[in-house]
């Protein structure tokens, strides 16, 4: 209380934190009820279906989950006893069961993602407390919560990088405090947020070791979490399945990999034989790696350049970042930026102890306008679509949905998906899927199968597609406008073969294994595929006349 009394900034820190979760709690929420899909939108469906599974004592069992398995690439079926262990390690995402248990569904699980980030910002200020006065370590929380690296990942679907933030700076506040039993409490809570979380962690041992502050225990975070990564990866992970050497490591890292497997001691010796090609790697694209540090950088007033302590501590998951084949390891709005947020705040909260002379009128007025840019430029960009009700998502071709029909769509697919009982297998687009994955057997379309408890391969009964949601977007986008063909082509085999149709809203299909189809929405689907196949003769005829 008395903090409270005494401290003005605090009180202002306070409240930016409970802004920032309105806020982000109001956009993710939109967006999810109205159904507006993401790159991610299935991953909120794996991890809920996680929880839920969780809860009823299957632990990181997930359906959808195999449908990303290798086994399931080559030929097999998804299986609902698959554990996700074997992608990705996730013991930490436990911790937050019971609160699941309060709020259990996918919506649920976007707001416990905003309440650990904003936890976040008010553990980084205490944290900065402990170098700085009210006012410099105030607008350093402040930054956070304006992050292009925050505010975007954290309006993402759900993902276990949230918690790095959290653990992290909490970590670091205990080394300050000398509070050594919770500083090895969170370091035990990082490595089990993620296999390769280990990555952060050796970051800060990294650090201490090169700071010379405490480099015996530096050097046993170093030893600890490369050691605990490498066992985990080598020898507890494929226990459960082949997908890390298989899949994950050839997806992430396969530039450096010739065959088709690889361990992540094979991934490390063959970046250590080609350093050719590790540094021609770790500087292309070059105008997506400038890009995407500025926007690291710009919430702390480009301090984190100049501060050779950030550097060390977030050099290691920026150089895993910079080395990744996946498209959104540059993504400052997905997850894997958040990764960086620990190091570079905190070594700006660094920088600052030496420097404090240097926090001018004229510097703070900088950075004012620094945060300012940083929040529009986040907004601007839409990220993960939260503002797709307020802008476009192109302007030329101009593509843009009011919400008011998105609701009406929404309702639409409400309405289908009331008609799948709880219990039945079902098979839906990605946007839908984590609607439905309160349930043990779900898979994403087009997969059709699906084995069961009894360890049977079966069909699977309900199907809904939605085709209107890829209408919209492909006079813009190629990659929709494929997907909508190649849909559409299913469905008109399906219906001609194994399904019925049993009710069509607004471009949404619903379907059921061999079950007769209702004349209605037979009449409705003929003339929706009309228009589909008159947007692709259109779109030949456009073609061959700039031809």
């Amino acid at each position: 209380m008395q903090v409270w009394q005494k401290s003005p900034w605090f009180r202002r820190v306070v409240a930016i934190a409970i802004l920032f979760w309105l806020c982000c709690c109001a956009l993710a929420l939109q967006r999810y009820y109205n159904f507006y899909p993401t790159y991610v939108s299935f991953d909120q469906g794996i991890f809920n279906q996680v929880y839920w599974n969780s809860l009823h004592g299957r632990f990181f069992q997930s359906s959808l989950s195999s449908t990303e398995s290798i086994a399931v690439a080559t030929g097999d079926a998804p299986e609902v006893f698959y554990h996700r262990l074997g992608q990705h390690f996730t013991p930490a995402l436990m911790l937050w069961l019971p609160l699941y248990a309060l709020f259990p569904s996918p919506a649920g699980l976007s707001v416990l993602q905003v309440t650990i980030v904003a936890a976040s910002g008010l553990v980084l200020y205490a944290l900065a407390r402990h170098y700085h006065p009210p006012h410099l370590a105030g607008m350093i929380a402040v930054s956070f919560y304006c992050a292009n690296a925050v505010i975007g990942p954290t309006l993402a679907n759900f993902h276990d990088l949230c918690q790095i933030p959290l653990y992290i700076f909490g970590l670091l506040l205990a080394m300050e405090k000398r509070w050594w039993w919770l500083f090895w409490l969170l370091a035990g809570l990082t490595l089990l947020v993620r296999e390769d979380a280990g990555v952060v962690l050796f970051s800060v041992g990294f650090y201490l070791i090169v700071s010379r502050r405490y480099p015996q225990i530096g050097l046993a975070v170093c030893t600890v979490s490369l050691g605990y990564m490498l066992t985990l990866t080598n020898i507890i992970m494929p226990l459960f399945s082949r997908d890390i050497s298989q899949r994950f490591m050839i997806e992430q890292f396969g530039q450096f990999i010739e065959g088709e497997e690889a361990s992540t001691l094979d991934v490390i010796w063959a970046m250590v034989s080609q350093p050719w090609l590790l540094i021609i790697q770790l500087f292309t694209p070059f105008d997506r790696t400038i890009s995407y540090l500025l926007g690291q950088w710009l919430p702390l007033v480009f301090i984190p350049a100049i501060s050779p302590s950030a550097w060390m501590l977030a050099g290691f998951p920026l150089l895993q970042n910079l080395l990744r084949q996946d498209r959104t390891a540059l993504s400052i709005d997905l997850r894997y930026a958040m990764t960086l947020v620990p190091g570079l705040f905190y070594g700006a909260i660094l920088w600052w102890s030496c420097h404090s002379k240097q926090f001018t009128h004229r510097l703070r007025r900088f950075w004012v306008f620094c945060l300012v840019l940083a929040v529009i430029l986040t907004l601007v960009y839409n990220p993960n679509r939260a503002l797709s009700f307020a802008i476009p998502d192109s302007f030329v071709p101009w593509v843009y949905t009011s919400p008011a029909r998105q609701w009406q769509h929404a309702q639409s697919i409400r309405a289908l998906m009331a008609q799948v009982p709880d219990d039945a297998s079902v098979s839906a687009t990605t946007h839908i899927v984590s609607h439905l994955s309160n349930r043990r057997e779900v898979v994403r379309f087009p997969e059709l199968r699906i084995r069961d408890d009894a360890r049977v391969v079966k069909q699977i009964e309900y199907l809904i597609v939605d085709l209107w949601q890829l209408q919209q977007y492909q006079i813009a986008f190629d990659d929709y406008r494929n997907e909508l063909q190649q849909k559409t082509v299913s469905v008109e085999q399906l219906l001609s073969d194994q399904y019925g149709l049993i009710d069509l809203q607004d471009g949404v299909l619903l379907m059921q294994l061999r079950a007769d189809s209702n004349p209605v929405a037979w009449e409705a689907w003929l003339d929706y595929q009309q228009e589909i196949a008159e947007i692709f003769e259109t779109r030949s005829y456009s073609r061959s006349q700039l031809g």
